[in-house]
């Protein structure tokens, strides 16, 4: 199994909250999450949660065949079989499950309104940073107690930081993607663009340079840095156990070019991303953007009266508080679009009209007299007989078979001249036939292998094309000539014997 297959595999933990069964599932992850180190049988999650016992068993395998639970290994003491019978399958948390329900509850916390970004963490970014480089650039350095300190609380704050700015634009993207805001709503957002995210802006703008030439100074120092970091850590510990472990933020080198490329846009140009700063320039220009055209909008509106928002809103409603007959009623009275008496007539299908065109420029539909008259569709009077159609078939027959007597001729004038020819003028049916022959065998094989071969039993001719190096043929014909090279164009009898 690859690496991208065990990813994959991996996303198998977060199946249970898209399962119909999710709230039992997350109660269940939730029973597990509530304290450290939680050990819980079959039996005990059935009594907590209400639950029988083969469910709750059938849940907890498939959390474990999911990979957010594990078997527990606890040694339970018991001091009666049915107290065993009881607690004999544990279950523990996995560590991929115990993160996937940490994130579950996450988002079901989060709420769909504006998150305030702390701006004073870039500054207290900044001074970590320098504290830092200043600290590494003196003769005795730093200690690692010192530098882990500094190290974890930087990352804390930038990755506070980034989370926070993240969910800010979204929420502003969600709220500037309405084209229905009023002149209240609009003066709010309008406020809150021209004033919050200008000085958002303002302080990254003006920090960053200074971000970027902190780093720029810890750039020659950062293996020793992340080498002493790593020091007397769980690293050190689980290396002679072969266990992976996640290090801190901040104790990788990716960790540091992921807080450059934040921030500067050198680093971002090798895979063509560009860096965070000016993607967040970009967007609050989109804002500024959207913001413009609701106003445009607004103005258009309130000038000329083009704006039925308000009526349509309290329509809205109505609708809302209406039964089906009232709906009904409404909608006829609102817009004047009464049912649609069907005839049951098709128009042309030949002229295409499209929906949008009105009634009144369409083409009109052809109704007949009776239906038009009468209202029934049968028709008066004598049925007409039947068309008299057979001297078309016999036209028919006799151009088909004139065809196959030209073919025929055709055939005998190839097999005629088959033992050379290029030293004979073709007509152009027998031109047309060689070719159709030719195309066939080259459609059937290669003619390097020999198995270019077709036949035609109907004419009883047998078509064979042969790779041949360094031959031509040219072959003419009353249409033209066609030139051939390094193929051997072998034309013979078909005996009826092998059809």
């Amino acid at each position: 199994m690859g690496e991208e297959d065990e990813d994959l595999e991996r996303l198998e933990a977060f199946t249970y909250l898209t399962v119909p069964e999710r709230a039992s599932y997350l109660a269940i992850m939730r029973l597990f999450t509530r304290s450290l180190m939680t050990d819980l049988s079959g039996q005990q999650v059935a009594e907590e949660l209400d639950l029988s016992l083969d469910t709750a068993t059938s849940r907890l395998n498939k959390l474990v065949t999911w990979g957010n639970l594990l078997p527990s290994s606890h040694t339970v003491r018991v001091r009666s079989i049915e107290e065993y019978q009881r607690t004999r399958s544990r279950y523990q948390l996995s560590p991929l499950g115990e993160r996937v329900q940490r994130q579950a509850d996450e988002l079901l916390a989060s709420t769909d309104a504006a998150r305030e970004i702390s701006r004073e963490l870039l500054g207290l970014i900044s001074q970590g940073l320098t504290d830092l480089a200043d600290r590494l650039d003196q003769p005795g350095g730093l200690d690692a107690g010192t530098a882990r300190e500094t190290v974890a609380t930087v990352f804390a704050q930038f990755w506070t930081f980034r989370d926070e700015v993240r969910d800010f634009y979204a929420f502003l993207g969600q709220v500037l993607a309405r084209y229905d805001l009023d002149s209240a709503e609009y003066a709010g957002f309008k406020d809150l663009l021209l004033d919050y995210i200008e000085s958002i802006t303002e302080e990254i703008v003006l920090l960053a340079p200074r971000i970027e030439r902190h780093l720029d100074r810890l750039e020659p120092h950062l293996e020793g840095l992340v080498k002493m970091l790593r020091e007397g850590g769980l690293a050190g510990a689980a290396a002679d156990l072969g266990v992976a472990v996640q290090h801190s933020r901040g104790h990788d080198l990716a960790d540091w070019s992921g807080l450059r490329a934040w921030f500067s846009e050198s680093d971002g140009g090798t895979d063509g991303r560009r860096s965070e700063v000016s993607q967040l320039r970009d967007a609050t220009m989109r804002a500024l953007q959207s913001l413009l055209a609701n106003a445009k909008r607004m103005i258009r509106a309130g000038g000329g009266g083009a704006s039925r928002r308000r009526e349509l809103l309290r329509l809205a409603a109505w609708f809302d508080a209406a039964d089906e007959n009232t709906a009904t009623d409404l909608f006829t009275s609102a817009f004047g679009l009464y049912p649609a008496r069907h005839l049951g007539l098709a128009a042309d299908p030949e002229i295409v009209v499209a929906a949008t065109t009105s009634w009144w420029p369409a083409p009109a539909v052809e109704v007949p007299v009776s239906l038009r008259d009468r209202g029934v569709r049968a028709a008066r009077g004598r049925v007409s007989g039947m068309a008299d159609r057979s001297a078309q078939r016999e036209a028919l027959i006799e151009q088909a078979a004139d065809e196959q007597r030209l073919r025929s001729a055709a055939a005998a004038e190839l097999l005629s001249a088959a033992s050379d020819l290029g030293a004979v003028r073709l007509s152009a049916p027998a031109i047309h036939l060689l070719l159709e022959l030719m195309a066939q065998a080259l459609g059937a094989g290669d003619p390097a292998a020999g198995t270019a071969v077709t036949s035609n039993l109907d004419l009883s001719v047998r078509c064979e094309l042969v790779s041949k190096p360094r031959y031509e043929l040219t072959l003419r014909s009353a249409t033209g000539d066609l030139t051939t090279q390094d193929i051997a164009i072998l034309i013979t009898r078909l005996d009826p014997a092998d059809g």
